[in-house]
């Protein structure tokens, strides 16, 4: 299978491209620096700005799918110069990439785009939110709304798979490895209530899921990508200090995140009781379902 990945060089990406070539799949990039995606992923990269431009042309040429991951970080303060840049890089750079698709023939068959588990909001307390829920109503859900809806333009001509994603585990960044240092100093805890659910997910079962999403015509539509069994903040808080060996019961108060991160707070002090209910139809087998597992073999 010929794969054009976005995004190429990010956290999900690399591991995303890794796993294509391991079996033997073409892989090519597209970064904003197509030189060091080359050199970093030992592919064909292709320069791509994904506000301003179209998808190059050679980039798209005989491809038999496209996995878009590219868009700015959400996991930082929001100004109002950042917010723009988190709505414009999803919002215009997923239809720049749909439009793209579609002026090239002959067209890919498949593509797979990343959406959050922000998509279902971040007040749905006790809530079990399978793919059927409807979106939630703060920011960052406009902002998945939003980016989901140029994605669903492209369902007419090919098949389109939206990865809705929660908290992944990876030890080397993102939400986890923020966590780690405060955890090892023994000074980790539930953040704020503590009641608030994380949907989770192991590295190893998001790139799993991509790589099913490309392979089986029956993934189409929304899934989302997070383990089977939810917890809440303060059940995770436990559990990493048992995978370091840590106490973690020193709480956090919500007003002191609040002060740090701003409304990006929302992100920790909220969350959804998110389950996976269309990728168990479809017989995905998750490696690591369980968390406790799933933390020793991230952090090992």
């Amino acid at each position: 299978m010929k794969v054009t990945v976005s995004g190429a060089t990010g956290r999900i990406g690399r591991h995303v491209v890794a796993a294509l070539k391991a079996r033997g799949d073409e892989v090519t990039a597209l970064s904003r620096d197509p030189d060091k995606a080359g050199e970093m992923l030992g592919v064909e990269a292709h320069a791509w700005d994904l506000k301003n431009d179209a998808v190059p042309r050679p980039a798209l040429a005989g491809c038999d799918a496209v996995v878009h991951l590219a868009g700015e970080d959400v996991g930082q303060r929001w100004s109002k110069q950042v917010k723009a840049e988190i709505i414009d890089s999803r919002e215009k750079g997923t239809r720049n990439m749909v439009h793209s698709i579609f002026d090239t023939k002959p067209r890919p068959r498949t593509l797979v785009c990343a959406s959050a588990s922000g998509y279902y909001g971040g007040e749905r307390g006790d809530e079990i939110i399978d793919e059927l829920a409807a979106p939630g109503a703060d920011w960052l859900a406009d902002v998945c709304a939003r980016w989901e809806r140029q994605i669903e333009t492209a369902k007419i001509g090919i098949r389109t798979v939206i990865v809705r994603t929660g908290l992944v585990l990876d030890a080397d960044g993102g939400a986890l490895a923020k966590m780690l240092p405060p955890f090892k100093a023994g000074l980790g805890g539930p953040i704020g209530s503590g009641k608030q659910y994380m949907p989770w997910i192991h590295l190893d079962d998001l790139v799993g899921m991509y790589l099913a999403a490309l392979d089986n015509d029956q993934f189409a539509g929304p899934i989302n990508a997070s383990a089977p069994e939810p917890v809440t903040n303060k059940q995770f808080a436990k559990a990493l200090g048992r995978a370091i060996n840590r106490p973690a019961v020193a709480p956090v108060p919500g007003f002191t995140i609040k002060v740090m991160y701003g409304e990006m707070a929302q992100i920790v002090l909220g969350g959804v009781r998110m389950v996976p209910g269309r990728v168990a139809e479809l017989g995905y087998e998750f490696k690591h379902p369980d968390l406790d597992a799933a933390l020793r073999d991230t952090l090992d």
